[in-house]
């Protein structure tokens, strides 16, 4: 009798993993797949005004365009990633590069990292105040340096021997950051620029660039600059890029967490975002949110702030530009 139940148990539990095994291996995978985000907060549609959105709105679908046209090029994810999060530095809609906001002292400093899932190899600067692109900054420390996270004067000395141009510190001015500067104590502005790709050969990569906080004082360094806080790839789960308070996406290790819960707990990507941004984060009292991707490409775009600025696009040609929460 014993013997007969030991033999019935053994079959369902051998049905039962070949019917999990089938499942993982009919899972649809894309192609390519790029999602970017542009900054989350708290604003709705009439902070912007019509104009106003339609500008964020072509800045997001010609960083889509920008990635998309790497990848379809059998270029790889940490191409697509520096290409996109190049032009949005570029852009002074957000705030990483060009745009980034001010510091009390009314200077800029720039924070970015870049993360390869098929390695775990990882680059970031920080602090930085004369490097146009921080994110091929940190590209530069991921491949061309033995280090993960270069800050300050060090990082632009080791990356004026590798041969990059600095740039004055007046760069970076713009008015619309200037005057968020001035009413820093009542609107602080927290925002940066992210995006996640998966390339033809199946590796993920995640990077994130960020000007930081308005008013921040005492060389404050956010998440975004940190492996597995702002930013974190591996290809056997996700690629995440994050924004919001850093000081709670640091504590938390959100980004690595949502890959965690993948491997440990086996969550869909989706669930597993939800689960550290509206449950942990919001518990603990921080704003922000996220954009993922799995290995197949399928997305994630979970946020607690009202809003956030964000795309994604497939080989499929499945496409996506939001801006609030119903879109």
């Amino acid at each position: 009798m014993k013997a007969t139940f030991l033999a019935i148990l053994y079959l369902v539990l051998v049905s039962c993993t070949a019917k999990q095994q089938s499942k993982v291996e009919t899972q649809h995978a894309y192609e390519y797949a790029l999602i970017i985000h542009g900054g989350a907060g708290n604003f709705d549609a009439a902070s912007f005004g019509e104009e106003g959105q339609l500008a964020y709105k072509a800045a997001l679908d010609s960083a889509l365009q920008i990635g998309e046209k790497v990848l379809q090029r059998s270029g790889t994810s940490v191409d697509a990633v520096i290409a996109v999060i190049s032009y949005l530095e570029d852009n002074p809609l957000f705030n990483a590069g060009k745009g980034a906001v001010f510091t009390h002292e009314g200077t800029n400093e720039l924070d970015a990292s870049i993360m390869r899932g098929k390695d775990l190899n990882a680059g970031a600067v920080a602090g930085v105040r004369r490097i146009k692109n921080p994110i091929i900054a940190a590209r530069m420390v991921m491949e061309d340096s033995p280090h993960v996270m270069m800050a300050g004067d060090g990082a632009e000395a080791f990356l004026v021997e590798e041969g990059m141009t600095l740039v004055d510190p007046g760069y970076f001015y713009t008015d619309k950051s200037y005057e968020r500067l001035q009413k820093a104590l009542k609107e602080e502005k927290l925002g940066t620029v992210g995006c996640v790709a998966l390339d033809k050969a199946g590796n993920l990569a995640a990077g994130t660039s960020t000007g930081g906080m308005t008013n921040k004082r005492y060389g404050r360094i956010g998440d975004s600059p940190v492996i597995g806080a702002g930013t974190y790839a591996n290809n056997n789960t996700c690629g995440v890029s994050c924004t919001g308070h850093g000081e709670f996406f640091i504590r938390y290790a959100v980004a690595h967490d949502i890959s965690a819960l993948m491997e440990y707990k086996n969550l869909t990507v989706e669930a597993a975002a939800r689960e550290v941004v509206m449950n942990k984060l919001v518990e603990a009292g921080g704003e922000g949110g996220v954009v993922c991707l799995d290995h197949y490409g399928k997305p994630a775009m979970v946020f607690n702030t009202t809003g956030m600025f964000r795309a994604y696009i497939n080989s499929e040609g499945d496409r996506l530009i939001g801006m609030f929460k119903e879109e």
